[in-house]
């Protein structure tokens, strides 16, 4: 069972994760690297193609809750922004196929910005917000961003839009990966979509705590990349 972590309570600038020596799984952390690192290269301008399957004009969206065999609850998660746009995070449950996404906001960091983040191999980004507490956290409009203990902005909650639904439905086919989809433009790469999805652990410690926790390609649960929705 996971322990939720009140960043909260944090006041130095940098979060301290670790005090006594632990055990490393190598080829664990080799998975993850892998696939961060492959979001990290697509902002290096190259020749990547992505075949879009066929779908049914009727066809909604695969929005995400699932359970492993385990009981873990899963969602999916997706980081997806122009190369030189900001960044929006998405969260789908699929245990309603036909509902709009649990949580859709735009953060506060361009794209190249949190690829960079990525590139240390461990991110948590913490979303705090002091709002209405009666409503849903997921309706929180306005949230304070900390990455890896550093406050960089606010990120804000948005409704999906078309070109949401048709890149989402794009991804249909993408459980776990990181790359780019040409979504057009003038050539410089401003039509360009990058991505990271997979699949991330939710753990609720109450009405105003989420965490989420990405599962990496072999299959363990981890905290290099983490997700945490505060509320006070």
């Amino acid at each position: 069972m996971r322990t939720m972590v009140d960043l909260g309570r944090e006041r130095s600038s940098h979060l301290q994760i670790i005090d006594s020596p632990t055990n490393v799984d190598c080829a664990r952390e080799v998975r993850l690297r892998r696939t961060l690192r492959s979001l990290i290269e697509c902002l290096i301008p190259y020749c990547c193609t992505y075949q879009s399957p066929p779908f049914d004009q009727n066809d909604t969206i695969s929005v995400t809750s699932s359970s492993d065999q385990t009981g873990v609850l899963l969602v999916t998660g997706t980081f997806f922004g122009h190369r030189r746009g900001h960044v929006s995070f998405c969260l789908q449950d699929d245990t309603r196929p036909a509902s709009p996404p649990l949580l859709l906001v735009e953060l506060a960091v361009p794209t190249a910005a949190l690829a960079r983040e990525m590139e240390e191999g461990f991110l948590r980004i913490a979303l705090r917000s002091k709002s209405n507490r009666r409503s849903s956290i997921f309706n929180v409009p306005v949230w304070s961003m900390y990455c890896n203990g550093r406050k960089v902005g606010f990120a804000v909650r948005r409704e999906i839009t078309e070109n949401d639904v048709g890149f989402l439905r794009l991804m249909k086919s993408v459980s776990v990966g990181a790359g780019v989809i040409p979504v057009g433009g003038n050539g410089d790469g401003d039509g360009e979509m990058l991505y990271l999805r997979a699949k991330f652990e939710r753990v609720t410690g109450s009405s105003d705590s989420e965490s989420f926790h990405m599962v990496n390609t072999g299959g363990s649960y981890g905290q290099e990349l983490s997700i945490f929705l505060l509320r006070s």
